[in-house]
């Protein structure tokens, strides 16, 4: 083999290497970026919640969102039924809705991120007070460079003996 084309196999090598070495870390710096950027999501979310400006928190999710929410039916396809969901959940309330974020898992690819929380309501329905953790599961997918919400799962533990939701646990 002569020099010339060893000295290239070497460069190739080590330019190689330096590639490999550093990808790890830039995919974590990507990773950070991408999980800051569902966090705003989140609190986003949390603003027009607690502002219950539904027109706001749509404008979050995908058009074919497929949702599966506390209450029946089953499921929630697409945008104007999980909007309405909103809008009756939210209609419940007397006076302001806080929210707050427990526990907050966020995994992301370029394309896809998942969060998992575990998620405080507290506000007054029909004069009593409320105050509920629930646990919310959300799938998001970058569209035209926006994270949308594409897919949520919003569920409370059950009491397998009597078959009643646990509204009083608290992480």
């Amino acid at each position: 083999m002569n020099r010339n084309r060893l000295h290239v196999l070497c460069i190739a090598a080590i330019l190689g290497c330096t590639a490999a070495c550093t990808q790890p870390q830039d995919a974590a710096g990507d990773e950070k970026a991408r999980q800051a950027e569902i966090r705003a999501w989140l609190d986003r979310w949390a603003k027009a919640f607690s502002a219950r400006d539904t027109k706001a928190i749509m404008a979050l999710y995908a058009p074919d969102v497929l949702a599966y929410d506390l209450v029946p039916p089953l499921q929630y396809a697409g945008k104007d039924a999980y909007g309405k969901d909103y809008e009756t959940f939210l209609a419940q309330y007397d006076g302001p809705v806080q929210v707050e974020f427990g526990d907050v898992h966020i995994t992301t690819t370029p394309t896809l991120s998942y969060s998992a929380v575990l998620e405080r309501v507290v506000g007054t329905v029909k004069g009593q007070k409320s105050d509920m953790w629930v646990r919310v599961t959300s799938v998001y997918k970058k569209i035209d460079g926006n994270w949308l919400d594409v897919h949520d799962h919003v569920s409370v533990p059950t009491d397998m003996e009597t078959g009643k939701s646990m509204l009083d646990l608290k992480p």
